[in-house]
């Protein structure tokens, strides 16, 4: 299928599923994505296969059974997320907060960072709903009378009138976006926000780069991306793990105590350090990690 057909399709598809998720019963939409996921899982094409690879890390004892198991799981998650956000528009911001609320831990101390005006880095893997994550955030932020602002940056989708769809999406949500494949916008961004005292959040757990920074990962090598660990250096800002997780109808958070990075020589081990803190939270809920693709970097 030539990519200017497959490309068209997909955004056909996308707009279809902002403009009927949000307006149809809850339960029949869920019901509709879990059974797009087991379809996918049965399927078992490349995605599934790699998620499959990648969970055996989180869960290297797994037999078959529990591993199929997992995988199926983590498929329905994944279709989770992609069902909130097409319905997220439609959603009230202070619910969504409220729900959220009690499931969030360990993010009191970067909150107190922020209140006394020092920026905070949060790193994230794919997991859970990092949307919902986002509005939760910028809820708090204002609840607590700071800046109701957070910036991220996000890959460019094919064709353009789906990215700039996702775009107009995520600053719907109070998100300042940039694009990745802008990167000195997407530094001075993230930069202005955190020497600013703001706050900046950025998937993390797998380099596009090709230049990430070497490390071990869930027991094998792996490359991260170098750019948290280098922010937090040049900013001065906190630089902290966190893991967006499902809670059953609600969602959750864990955000990890701060990674220091006092200097340029510091940044390799912040950066081994955030691995092994994205370890630890995604084998609370191995499930909620949406890693369908290679986490050694590069394409695949």
């Amino acid at each position: 299928m030539p990519d200017r057909v497959r490309e068209a399709l997909a955004a056909a598809g996308y707009t279809a599923g902002w403009a009927v998720t949000g307006k149809l019963p809850a339960g029949v939409v869920a019901r509709v994505f879990d059974a797009g996921a087991d379809l996918a899982t049965h399927r078992d094409g490349p995605g599934v296969r790699r998620l499959r690879a990648n969970l055996a890390r989180v869960r290297p004892d797994a037999g078959p059974a529990e591993l199929d198991d997992l995988v199926r799981r983590g498929m329905r998650s994944y279709a989770r997320y992609w069902r909130e956000a097409f319905a997220l528009p439609s959603l009230d911001p202070g619910a969504v907060h409220a729900a959220m609320h009690p499931h969030v831990h360990g993010i009191g101390g970067s909150l107190d960072t922020v209140r006394a005006g020092r920026g905070v880095l949060y790193a994230l893997p794919h997991a859970g709903n990092w949307d919902v994550a986002g509005v939760y955030m910028v809820r708090e932020l204002a609840r607590l009378g700071l800046e109701p602002a957070i910036t991220t940056v996000v890959q460019r989708l094919r064709p353009e009138s789906l990215f700039r769809r996702f775009l107009d999406y995520r600053r719907s949500l109070g998100f300042e976006v940039v694009p990745a494949d802008d990167p000195r916008a997407a530094h001075r961004a993230v930069t202005a926000r955190l020497r600013g005292g703001g706050v900046a959040c950025l998937i993390a757990d797998r380099d596009l780069s090709g230049t990430g920074v070497g490390v071990s990962f869930l027991g094998a090598p792996a490359r991260l991306p170098a750019g948290p660990a280098r922010l937090a250096r040049l900013t001065g800002a906190a630089l902290h793990p966190a893991y967006a997780v499902f809670a059953g109808d609600a969602w959750g958070v864990h955000v990890g105590p701060e990674i220091p990075v006092p200097d340029r020589a510091a940044e390799a081990k912040a950066t081994q350090a955030l691995a092994d803190a994205f370890g630890e939270l995604i084998a609370r809920r191995p499930e909620d990690w949406h890693m369908l693709a290679s986490i050694h970097g590069g394409p695949g």
